[in-house]
């Protein structure tokens, strides 16, 4: 641990011109001993101890009834625990109930805080475990360093433990707070309770993860005693999102502020306050903070999907600025950068229970947290929650973007600078030609996005957004900044509007600020559209977007659905209006998927490459210098890789096989791989020396292989073509090649899974409840739907594991039989269900809204009622089309309900009686049965 020397081996030191040999367990109490002074622990002998020389004393063999312990801890002069020393190598788990016979066993003249020790640590000066034996359940746990001994008193001091206080919480006040929000802080509570080091919350974007977090939070500082929460995010510009978050909250029992009960820090310095009881940062931020080093601005601004691994991280040692007791609680929100590879040794550093939040838990972040899901509430339950909107794929497919294209030889051809973007001409000797995956990388066609664009505008205020005049908010998806660059130019020409219609909004926009463009593109009517990288795609809350455009690939499965969740957010029809004054409701958004990102297959899998801080070139170098860790060879697989990827040029390849004896790039990069795979090292061992075969032989196999992997960078003549090859950095722009639309429509594969999921849950109930049974069983005499039965029917719906919506399902048929589907249903109409269920099971050739249908028959009931002679008042009349409209609401009508709203505002039960007379009950059971046939 830290600067400690390597484990087991001995070590010699010069004693008066001689050399003495440590022992492991001398070697192992010097590592001790450097932990406890480091966290300011001072250290005596038995001998000669003064238990009051400080506030933290370290007494070596101290002599106890059960025997000498290794190390006898004095806080405030007075006895509190033991650490016992174990040589390195050792399993620490056993070794607990070793110390059992120090702690219980104090003789009658030793001053101590209790009975028996309170605090527990077993200690190999590499891996430490703590106690604290006043926990309910006392069990250790593996900590970074030593407490400092001020934090040992205090928690002497307090009354119980936080681990005895997390058992103790009162009731959660549920006021303000959704379902899926209660059962997070509920879930998080037990698992907390059971002193679980570490819990997984999944709340889907937009469910209120921030909100969340606040709320157990404050019942962690209030009730539980926590002394300071550190909350993490991906990017700085989150911080800022989540400080604001924090201010807004007002807990249920108090009517202040949560900034004006606590103070909360967002850090930009390497300085905490003092008196912070929450600290929200990023993890590249602290970690330069333990490690005492100056961080660049711009390394908290990019997101870990963006970056394709993280960057070198050399260990971090124990900062006494810092002590691993800063944090009781640390909030992770969407870092799965956190907990990747080095990275994750910021969060190990502190003692503190680790609380993950995340929107799309991957594999590896399970795995992180210990497969401890403490609350689920997944996109399609957030959908039919109302809590998010749902989304359509409309796939927008050109010649070009799927085929590739040529520039013939004859011509002229544009080269850009990618790092200046100045341009240059030059005449091609030979045809180039390019793939569909090389677009807006190595070659630019302008009429490529150009035909993009077009196919979205023409398309817009017809098949997307019928009946508007106002560009939906929109979220453009670029691969780069100067691919932004060149969708930004293209969609103010091709809408024919100003600057200020479209804008780029990514760490390098110049001018306007990153934060004030967000600001605007989520408040006001300017901008329509806005284009990034990656400063928008996750986190940033931006609920007014309708329309979300991939104009590049992704292939992580996390960054997707990350991307994806910029549009997925409800909104209050006031507040879209507000900036897009057509749009009447926010029902759903268009994914409009321009390169096959809906189709292309995704990966949950860890970054390849490790070494992202080292220049490709001085990696190069390394190599041939020697260089044989993992890491290095991982990383130059990976760099090899991704080059592969990016050449054009037949005669690149052709020249780096050659200076490779033969060898492709990614025939390099697979040796590189073999040589740090266990099993490929196994098997060779095995191959090599037989099943006998020891540590030394294993060790000598893997050095072979990695030497024959790297062998072919020690000709100087391949590396310096790699780097020539690397330096291109020019890209080609055609601006001769013409490309057309080939395809512009819905993805109905989407719509035909939800109407099958719609006709599975009918097919699965029909028997179950009641409003199905009476739509789709019972003789047609005995039919008569009630609301209660309707809302039982919703609810079962958008229960697990259906997740269906009345709206969902509708503009899944809309999309599939459009012109069987009249009208949409409304948020406040429960019973257009039954219009859904007619229509799905054949009993009705259309789809129309009910009361549209329930308009029809009362207008026909009403027809025959007057042929057959009886004629009605204009009062009779009124109360009448009352009864149409409460039935076409409720799906029936009975006495007792006249007596309410809006009929006792007309008389009531008794006015009805008056003007219908005996025949009143009557007239409503065959209004019932006519209406909802």
């Amino acid at each position: 641990m830290g600067s400690a020397a390597a484990a087991g081996c001995a070590e010699s030191r010069a004693v008066s011109g001689a050399h003495v040999t440590l022992l492991p367990e001398q070697l192992a109490r010097a590592r001790i001993d450097r932990l406890l002074e480091a966290a300011g622990w001072v250290l005596q002998d038995r001998d000669t101890f003064n238990r009051k020389a400080a506030v933290g004393v370290a007494v070596r063999e101290f002599q106890l009834p059960g025997g000498p312990c290794d190390y006898l801890l004095f806080v405030d002069s007075k006895a509190a625990g033991v650490v016992e020393a174990k040589k390195a190598g050792t399993t620490l788990s056993g070794v607990a109930e070793q110390s059992e016979r120090y702690m219980g066993s104090l003789p009658g003249f030793l001053d101590a805080w209790a009975e028996r020790l309170i605090f527990d640590y077993e200690s190999t000066g590499d891996e430490t475990f703590f106690r604290d034996m006043r926990d309910p359940i006392p069990r250790s746990r593996r900590v970074f360093a030593f407490h400092r001994p001020e934090m040992l008193l205090r928690w002497l001091q307090e009354d119980g433990t936080l681990r005895g206080r997390l058992r103790s919480l009162p009731p959660l006040d549920v006021r303000g707070l959704r379902e899926c929000q209660v059962e997070a802080v509920q879930g998080l509570e037990a698992s907390l309770a059971r002193a679980d080091p570490r819990a997984l919350i999944q709340m889907a974007t937009g469910a209120g993860k921030t909100f969340t977090a606040c709320t157990f939070s404050y019942r962690l500082l209030k009730f539980a005693k926590a002394r300071r929460i550190l909350f993490l995010v991906d990017r700085n510009n989150l911080g800022e999102q989540t400080l604001k978050e924090f201010q807004q909250y007002r807990p249920p029992d108090d009517g202040r502020h949560f900034t004006e009960l606590y103070v909360t820090q967002h850090l930009k310095s390497p300085r905490l306050e003092r008196d912070a009881s929450v600290v929200i940062t990023t993890i590249q931020r602290l970690y330069a903070m333990l490690r005492g080093e100056e961080l660049p601005e711009e390394a908290e601004e990019g997101s870990a999907f963006e970056a394709a691994a993280p960057a070198e991280v050399p260990p971090v040692e124990y900062n006494q600025d810092i002590p691993i007791e800063t944090f009781d609680v640390i909030v992770t929100d969407e870092c799965h950068r956190s907990i990747y590879g080095q990275w994750r040794q910021v969060l190990e550093y502190f003692d503190a229970f680790v609380i993950g939040l995340t929107a799309t838990p991957s594999k590896h972040t399970l795995g992180f947290f210990g497969q401890n899901l403490v609350a689920e509430y997944p996109y399609e339950r957030s959908v039919a929650d109302g809590v998010n909107v749902g989304y359509e794929i409309f796939r927008i497919r050109t010649r070009v973007g799927e085929q590739g294209g040529v520039i013939d030889a004859a011509y002229e051809v544009p080269l850009r600078d990618k790092r200046t973007r100045k341009l240059r001409y030059q005449q091609i000797e030979d045809d180039l030609e390019y793939a569909a995956d090389q677009l807006d990388r190595s070659v630019v066609v302008p009429n490529q996005i150009r035909a993009v664009l077009q196919a979205y505008r023409d398309r817009l205020f017809t098949d997307l957004f019928p009946g508007r005049s106002w560009v939906p908010k929109t979220l453009i998806f670029a691969k780069d900044d100067s691919h932004a660059e060149d969708i930004v130019h293209l969609a103010r020409e091709v809408f024919g509007q100003g600057n200020q219609f479209c804008k780029k909004i990514t760490y390098l926009t110049m001018g306007e600020s990153p934060k004030d463009l967000i600001q605007a593109f989520r408040n006001d009517p300017f901008p329509r559209i806005a284009v990034t990288v990656d400063m928008i795609a996750t986190g940033t809350d931006i609920k007014p977007v309708e329309v979300v455009i991939f104009l590049r690939d992704v292939k992580s499965e996390l960054y997707y659905e990350q991307m994806k969740g910029r549009g997925v957010r409800s909104i209050a029809d006031a507040d879209l209006k507000s900036v897009t004054p057509d749009a009447p409701a926010k029902t759903r958004f268009v994914l409009i998927d321009a390169v096959g990102v809906t189709e292309t297959r995704k990966s949950a899998s860890q970054p390849l490459e490790r070494r992202r801080a080292i220049g490709f070139d001085k990696l190069l170098d390394q190599i041939a210098a020697g260089q044989r860790d993992a890491d290095a060879l991982l990383s130059l697989a990976g760099r090899l890789a991704a080059l592969d990827g990016r050449i054009e040029d037949d005669e690149d390849r052709r020249r780096i096989k050659a200076a490779a004896g033969g060898e492709s790039l990614r025939d390099l990069a697979n040796a590189l791989l073999d040589a740090i795979d266990p099993d490929r090292i196994e098997a060779e061992t095995l191959a090599r020396h037989g099943a006998a075969a020891g540590e030394g032989e294993r060790a000598r196999v893997e050095a072979a292989l990695k030497d024959a992997a790297c062998a072919p960078f020690d000709q100087p003549a391949l590396r310096t073509l790699l780097k020539e090859v690397k330096r291109k950095t020019e890209i080609v722009i055609d601006e001769i090649t013409t490309d057309e639309v080939i395809g512009a429509a819905y993805d109905l594969a989407r719509a035909r899974e939800t109407t099958q999921r719609f006709k599975d849950f009918i097919e699965a109930n029909r028997d179950e409840l009641l409003a199905l049974q009476i739509l789709y069983g019972q003789p047609y005499g005995r039919r008569h739907l009630t609301y209660a039965a309707i809302e039982d029917l919703t609810k079962a719906l958008t229960a697990p594991p259906w997740h269906l919506t009345t709206a969902q399902v509708w503009q899944a048929y809309r999309r599939l039989e459009a012109s069987k589907v009249r009208g949409a249903p409304s948020d406040r109409m429960l019973t257009d269900i039954i219009s859904l269920i007619r229509y799905a099971t054949g009993q009705a050739e259309t789809l129309e809204p009910f009361a549209q249908r329930v308009n029809q028959l009362f207008e026909l009931w009403l027809g025959r009622q007057k042929k057959a002679g009886r004629s009605f008042t204009a009062e009779q009349e009124d109360w009448l089309r009352l009864i149409k409209d409460h039935i076409a609401a409720n799906a029936a009508a009975e006495p007792t309900d006249l007596i309410e709203i809006p009929f006792a505002d007309h008389g009531g039960l008794i006015r009805a009686r008056q003007l219908f007379g005996t025949e009143l009950n009557a007239m409503l059971d065959d209004l019932n049965g006519t209406l909802v046939a």
